[in-house]
């Protein structure tokens, strides 16, 4: 090769040289591959789907009365979601634990015990047992299991709906327990997929010498404890905290809240009414609506909950 000619490939291999140098700044398109389509790269995870259910139940107040008298709960509805329109069915308190329970008020319409009325079919805690998922309710001062008469310490029956479903009397007596097991099973991660927690006739704010105070201090007791317990923080657990029925004095309103990791102060006005608590279970189990629940508003997308079952 000539002198000439070794001096322009020289010439040209510098150009090239030159040329991936500039290549490689920051002007230039990007070499490796791209991420793929479907990637969730620098995108927010969706919320866990909610799993597991716990509804706590306080009595006779309303909307008003519980957002000014529980500021501990108040503060938490307001930290998470709550409803401006969720209404009782009737008074008194029986037939409205009994909707929840089973989509039905089932022709009561006082607060007698299940010696003098039972609930046919199935219940939403009958119906997770059903399919091979837990529930549990726990009832302050209740005398045993699935008690069905008053008792203990200030334990009213007709706050326990479990206890009216007849078909179910096994499945209670096994499932249905006094307070004492709560603790643990907060602590341990056991919380059911269908749960209700019944406080004790002061605690609930029911007794004329207790007051919402009292309600809100157990409250903060008791479901503080499952906010801070690891069932809440998977995102798999949703809990909410209604009353019955109010005093009355605004049209049966009552202040109802979900709290969930996914809510950030969501108040919501969609009209709700103990029959979409039903469906929020069975949307929770995966469960076939029972009686009302079918044609309720829906709760979960009120809230927009991700529920693991969409049945119906």
């Amino acid at each position: 090769m000539t002198s000439q000619r070794r001096s322009a490939v020289a010439t040209v291999a510098l150009l090239l040289a030159v040329l991936l140098v500039e290549g490689c700044g920051s002007g230039a398109p990007e070499l490796t591959p791209s991420a793929p389509s479907g990637s969730t790269s620098g995108r927010a995870r969706p919320a866990p789907k909610v799993t597991k259910l716990l509804v706590l139940v306080v009595e006779n107040h309303s909307l008003d009365e519980m957002s000014r008298d529980m500021p501990y709960t108040f503060g938490l509805a307001e930290k998470y979601g709550y409803a401006t329109a969720f209404t009782a069915l009737t008074h008194p308190s029986l037939p409205n634990y009994l909707a929840i329970a089973g989509g039905d008020m089932f022709g009561v319409t006082d607060d007698d015990p299940p010696a003098s009325h039972t609930a046919s079919g199935p219940s939403v805690f009958g119906q997770a047992l059903s399919l091979g998922r837990t529930a549990t309710l726990y009832a302050e001062g209740m005398p045993g299991t699935c008690a069905t008469e008053d008792g203990g310490d200030r334990y009213a029956v007709r706050h326990n709906p479990w206890a009216y479903f007849a078909d179910e009397r096994t499945l209670c007596e096994q499932h249905d327990l006094p307070i004492d097991a709560f603790a643990a099973d907060v602590a341990a991660g056991h919380l059911p997929n269908a749960g209700m927690v019944i406080p004790d006739a002061c605690n609930d704010a029911h007794d004329s010498d207790c007051t919402l105070g009292d309600a809100d201090g157990w409250i903060r007791e008791h479901i503080g404890q499952v906010l801070a317990g690891p069932d809440f923080a998977s995102g798999h657990l949703a809990v909410v905290v209604t009353a019955d029925e109010d005093d009355g004095s605004q049209g049966n309103t009552v202040l109802t809240t979900v709290f969930h990791p996914s809510q950030r102060g969501h108040v919501v006005g969609t009209p709700l009414s103990p029959y979409s608590l039903t469906r929020l279970y069975e949307q929770v189990l995966g469960a076939p609506f029972l009686g009302a629940a079918a044609t309720a508003p829906d709760m979960a997308a009120a809230f927009g909950l991700r529920v693991a079952h969409r049945p119906g």
